[in-house]
């Protein structure tokens, strides 16, 4: 069996990937991934049997990538890692979706793992999705400092002050990221990763490995025989790429 592990916090990420080799050491654990979008990404390339999904992540949240796994590996069974206790029991009362309350105690990890092989082989998304509609609606919104306003951006020898409303798209570009507006690009020297931690993750989502789009900007998303997207911007003449991986989040749009 393969498991794809999800955590934005490196030390909780190594701390659960040690224990699920002491616990389950038959498992290969394919990817450990700190964000959303790279635990999407590896849930579509290798095809776990098992996702292990910390609730709050930058850039995608863990309900969002199990959502989009479930078209892009339907037979991954999905873990929720999670600290609301009240919250997780309510939304996992049917028992058709695991999850994993913080700090995880090893017992409790070898017990989901037995049930998980029980299951092999079988796809849970109807109810998948109902524990996903569940925690949306009863989860406490996180408390963290306010999303990113501002951003100071080179154009040039030119020191910039862009309003992140203003902004269409992010785009790694090697050490720097693009910052696009309906006035042109700028640079940033962060990377995109830390970007996700700071930017709203309700306005801005990850659409490909190297971009992340304000969803405000989107005027529309065609998808070609092949499943693969693209983006038309309200206020750019260029179209964005959307990833197979990535295109389940368009869905209900």
């Amino acid at each position: 069996m393969k498991c794809v592990i999800a955590e934005d916090e490196a030390l909780l990420r190594t701390e659960l990937a040690a224990l699920l080799r002491r616990t389950a050491p038959e498992i290969e654990i394919a990817a450990e991934c700190e964000d959303g979008g790279s635990a999407l990404e590896a849930i579509s390339e290798h095809q776990p049997d098992i996702a292990l999904l910390d609730i709050r992540m930058p850039g995608l949240t863990g309900l969002e990538v199990a959502a989009a796994a479930a078209e892009a590996s339907p037979r991954t069974q999905i873990v929720f890692v999670t600290a609301y206790n009240q919250y997780a029991i309510d939304a996992f009362d049917r028992g058709a979706v695991d999850y994993l309350l913080k700090p995880i105690a090893p017992e409790r990890l070898a017990a989901t793992i037995a049930r998980i092989k029980s299951r092999a082989g079988r796809e849970s998304g109807p109810e998948l999705a109902a524990v996903i509609e569940r925690l949306r609606a009863t989860l406490p919104r996180e408390s963290k400092a306010e999303p990113l306003a501002w951003i100071t951006a080179s154009v040039g020898k030119e020191t910039r002050l862009i309003l992140v409303d203003d902004v269409a798209y992010f785009r790694a570009d090697n050490k720097y990221t693009v910052v696009m507006t309906a006035e042109g690009e700028a640079l940033i020297r962060k990377p995109i990763r830390e970007l996700l931690d700071v930017l709203d993750p309700a306005m801005f989502k990850q659409v490909h490995r190297s971009t992340v789009v304000n969803m405000k900007a989107v005027a529309g998303v065609t998808r070609d025989d092949a499943g693969r997207g693209t983006i038309r911007l309200r206020n750019r003449p260029e179209t964005l790429p959307v990833s197979l991986t990535f295109m389940p989040i368009f869905r209900n749009m």
